[in-house]
């Protein structure tokens, strides 16, 4: 059994409600200048957490200009605006788009390094701001993991910043700040959630701490995304939901993702195609590039899954891959590439981006060269 190292912020509350706690805990810990990161949509859902700190008399700045997936000019900005401002602690509300740009702020802003020098593994220096993530979605993980995700526009290629000192201090996990996700945000990131589940399982580099975490994350999240996506206020399947991401946030500092995650980046750098669909679309092809490599582990996948068991080993795996692609279709999402608007002479260059996406490649089952890359998604188009 290798060694493992668990980053995990110090405090974790998870439950219904448990976003008003926030607000308390960081006025108890002394915090009078509060930056807080987050969407322009989510008005209704960071008001309230605003509103509770400046009554406990917290001065707050509300960055809420984070209206997509991340680039490095807007990390730089929100970095200028703390700079300005002079937190002493950083909060991010919203999906994982604000609360990367959150981490990389509570870690920059009263430093001499910038966004772009941070992209790469241990790059980061250091943090001395404290650090609270709240996420609406279920999910990325974010609030749990060393991880933020940039767009280098000059690279035309998203970009992850990996390091111990972007693991939040706390995350509250409140399911019902995930109840106003209308449908389709549901299904993409309950998908991108699924994948950090079954990436962190069939991998090169897996560990049964680890697995315990994403094998019940895939059984939660199999069993309740339809009921979150046909009905929001369903709290039962949120709560669910909101306990299947957290459970494979924490994978991704240990473990980490691999094809399916490497093989979606240029899909979102080039296309603008939203990660959790990116993922969702790609993720059957990987697992039939990968499943020679460890079939006996895709049958308990396929087994957490709820998926048929086969009269071999290699059946049970393939019918978890069926259902994979069963869940996913009937959360709305498309089948193949070309319904995201790629046109297929874009799938050369694309297959060379995924390939310098190594940090991720490395975990994964099987070598994938160019050439295999450019086959998943001929096979995915």
């Amino acid at each position: 059994m290798r060694s493992i190292t668990l980053l995990q912020p110090g405090r974790i509350v998870f439950g219904q409600g448990c976003a008003a706690q926030c607000a308390q805990d960081l006025l108890a810990r002394g915090a009078r200048r509060v930056f807080l990161v987050s969407s322009p949509p989510l008005t209704a859902l960071y008001a309230p957490l605003a509103e509770a700190l400046r009554a406990g008399g917290a001065e707050v700045y509300v960055h809420a200009e984070i209206d997509r997936e991340p680039t490095v000019r807007m990390a730089e900005e929100a970095v200028a605006a703390a700079r300005a401002f002079v937190p002493d602690a950083v909060v991010g509300l919203g999906g994982g788009s604000a609360l990367d740009v959150a981490k990389v702020v509570a870690a920059l802003h009263d430093g001499s390094q910038t966004p772009g020098e941070i992209l790469g593994i241990g790059l980061l220096s250091g943090r001395r701001t404290y650090l609270t993530c709240l996420p609406t979605t279920a999910g990325t993980g974010s609030e749990v993991s060393p991880n933020a995700i940039l767009l280098d526009e000059a690279a035309s290629l998203k970009k992850g910043a990996v390091s111990p000192f972007l693991v939040p201090d706390a995350a509250y996990v409140d399911p019902l700040l995930t109840v106003s996700m209308p449908p389709p945000l549901t299904a993409a990131t309950g998908m991108d959630a699924m994948c950090h589940c079954v990436e962190s399982y069939l991998n090169l580099n897996p560990h049964p701490i680890v697995d315990l975490y994403v094998l019940e994350g895939i059984r939660l999240i199999g069993a309740n995304l339809r009921r979150a996506v046909a009905d929001g206020k369903d709290i039962e399947a949120r709560e669910k939901m909101a306990l299947g991401s957290l459970y494979g946030g924490l994978a991704l500092g240990p473990v980490n993702t691999n094809g399916v995650h490497a093989l979606s980046y240029p899909l979102g750098s080039a296309f603008h195609v939203a990660h959790g669909i990116s993922n969702a679309v790609l993720l059957p092809y990987v697992l039939e590039f990968n499943l020679p490599a460890m079939p006996q582990r895709y049958a308990e996948v396929a087994r957490a899954l709820g998926a048929p068991e086969g009269a071999t080993v290699e059946e049970t795996a393939r019918n978890g891959i069926e259902t994979l692609k069963r869940l996913s279709a009937d959360v709305g999402i498309p089948e193949r590439m070309s319904a995201l608007g790629v046109p297929r002479d874009a799938l050369p260059g694309m297959a060379e981006a995924a390939y310098t996406v190594q940090r991720l490649l490395r975990n994964n089952p099987r070598p994938m060269t160019v050439a295999d890359i450019f086959q998943v998604y001929e096979k995915a188009y």
